[in-house]
């Protein structure tokens, strides 16, 4: 039986015999990995479709394939997010080159995730939607505010791209972008929308999916009063309890077993 981490025990205390929590799981073959990383992939588009995440045919998710790192798996371009099984995936080098799939990528998910990726080898997947809240809280040019737990996760660790200049077209944008993100787990992109990373999809789609809710609740708060302030030894203390990489897989397992039930038909 694996070794709870310190974080997991701190959560929920020490197991009794027999009982266990999932973990992220290991694997014997590239193929083996590949698959799992398509189907988890294929699972987040699901949720960006029930989160309502979709704004036409913007928005991306992608993951490194574990044989080749420079390249990944992507949604093919202008395909539903709640339509996407996994045997719809494209896979894109750095280049953007097809390696595999019949679709074209979209030109702004290249030039986004392949300058994300080349910069962030530690970035298995990342996210990026034009969600309503995110859009809005976007265009303050603020970052978020230490308001709520959930918000902690991010204290401290996103950053803000504040040079929009229209659709993303031209690599030297992304880079810009990457530059922006840094080595944090989030960047609010102004006048756009954000943009999250993760050691796992799951990871990644999670903090997309809390973030996009920690803008509404500070855009509510901001609406009713003058929010308050978590102070910052708290805010940081949180951060290292909820804002791990395993509180971002972990966080995102109910969500990944209730799409995986109603939509059996992504892992086609």
């Amino acid at each position: 039986m694996k070794t709870l981490p310190p974080a997991l025990v701190a959560a929920v205390g020490p197991l009794p015999e027999g009982v266990t929590l999932p973990l992220p799981p290991t694997f014997d073959t590239v193929e083996e990995e590949r698959r799992y990383h398509k189907e988890q992939l294929a699972a987040g588009f699901r949720l960006f479709g029930r989160f309502g995440f979709s704004e036409g045919v913007a928005g991306h998710i992608t993951v490194r394939d574990p044989e080749n790192p420079e390249a990944f798996w992507v949604n093919p371009f202008g395909m539903s997010f709640s339509q996407i099984k996994a045997s719809d995936l494209i896979l894109v080098d750095q280049d953007g080159t097809l390696l595999s799939g019949n679709r074209p990528v979209n030109r702004a998910a290249f030039v986004i995730h392949s300058r994300v990726h080349a910069a962030r080898p530690d970035a298995v997947a990342a996210a990026h939607a034009h969600s309503l809240h995110g859009k809005a809280f976007s265009s303050l040019g603020i970052p978020l505010d230490p308001i709520t737990q959930d918000a902690c996760a991010f204290f401290e660790d996103h950053g803000i791209y504040d040079d929009y200049r229209g659709v993303v077209n031209e690599l030297d944008e992304g880079e810009r972008v990457a530059k922006a993100l840094g080595y944090h787990k989030a960047v609010i992109l102004k006048n756009h929308g954000l943009l999250t990373v993760g050691h796992s999809v799951a990871e990644a789609v999670w903090w997309f999916i809390t973030m996009e809710r920690s803008c509404q609740a500070q855009l509510l708060a901001m609406a009713a009063g003058t929010p308050q302030l978590i102070d910052r030894e708290t805010a940081l203390i949180t951060r290292g309890q909820v804002g791990t990489h395993l509180a971002g897989w972990f966080q995102a397992r109910p969500l990944w077993d209730q799409i995986t039930a109603s939509d059996p038909d992504l892992f086609d």
